[in-house]
């Protein structure tokens, strides 16, 4: 009998080992690529892989890099057919304990791969986020392209100052 243990998502940063890289991969069954499907809007999610390693970098900084699989289908946003796209992308974030979780209504975002430290690491957040931020914005189906919008058709409009010129010219003329 085979013990089909799932794969560790969160990483304690005190448990890490900063003189040797922590590997992990994931790659989510079924159910839990249905379920992130709909999440994020997706016809479906067949095929989603992530697999990189955690490791120390300098002041007391983490550094996560991988590689970011999938095969993602969205409706066409003009013909809602299906769009398959496939996603590789390098990810690397770097956690800092130096980083203050921003606050107030308006933020200045220093490094988008900065990110402050807490006491996990969580690659399925990760994995999730990259995912998101990877999905094409208006999937196109080949061929689909929004038709020019036809002009519309020229009405006469009505000009009500139009024969205020003549009428002022043919008052002075009988003045």
């Amino acid at each position: 009998m085979t013990d089909s243990k799932a794969p560790q998502t969160r990483f304690r940063v005190a448990h890490l080992n900063p003189r040797q890289p922590t590997a992990f991969t994931l790659a989510p069954a079924a159910p839990a690529r249905e379920a992130l499907a709909g999440e994020l809007g997706l016809s479906a999610l067949p095929r989603l892989s992530f697999t990189g390693e955690i490791r120390a970098a300098q002041n007391e900084a983490w550094e996560v890099t991988g590689k970011l699989s999938a095969r993602v289908v969205q409706p066409c946003v003009v013909t809602l057919a299906p769009v398959k796209t496939t996603i590789d992308e390098t990810v690397r974030r770097l956690y800092s304990p130096h980083v203050g979780t921003p606050e107030g209504d308006e933020i200045e975002m220093l490094d988008e791969e900065l990110e402050p430290l807490g006491p996990f690491i969580d690659v399925e957040a990760i994995m999730v986020e990259e995912l998101a931020l990877a999905l094409p914005l208006y999937p196109r189906a080949e061929g689909a392209a929004l038709g020019a919008a036809e002009p519309a058709p020229e009405t006469e409009t009505r000009k009500p100052f139009a024969g205020l010129s003549d009428l002022l010219k043919d008052s002075k003329k009988t003045e």
